[in-house]
């Protein structure tokens, strides 16, 4: 087991670390739209979700894995209303590679996030 950390994405703000590589497989904790420095990001939930995307790919690419070899992603919005505007984010980064995925509306996401996306990834 390897744990994955990357000052190009946010720390962890709890005790768990960024991702795990287990048997060439890496399982992403959840991101939330954080700076690397842990500064909220301004604006609605298509900037939080390109921020959200910017921090996997960082944590992804530290685990040796990328978006091309995402296997199972799970995203979770604090408002269904949004899922067409995080849909379309969305598909900006998964546009040809289409893994399998879940979507999950919630009460509430830490620092009142409006979306978070955790990843299942192959290791290259």
């Amino acid at each position: 087991m390897k744990i994955v950390s990357t000052t190009k994405a946010p720390a962890a703000i709890g005790p768990y670390s960024q991702g795990i590589v287990v048997n060439n497989m890496f399982y992403s904790s959840g991101q939330i739209p954080l700076t690397p420095e842990g500064t909220m990001i301004e604006g609605g939930v298509i900037e939080q979700t390109h921020q959200v995307f910017a921090n996997l790919k960082a944590v992804l690419e530290e685990a040796g894995a990328s978006l091309e070899t995402v296997v199972k992603a799970t995203v979770f919005i604090k408002n269904m209303d949004d899922f067409a505007s995080v849909n379309e984010v969305y598909g900006q980064y998964f546009s040809s590679h289409k893994p399998a995925r879940s979507c999950v509306e919630v009460a509430r996401l830490p620092k009142d996030a409006l979306v978070e996306i955790e990843v299942v990834a192959l290791v290259k």
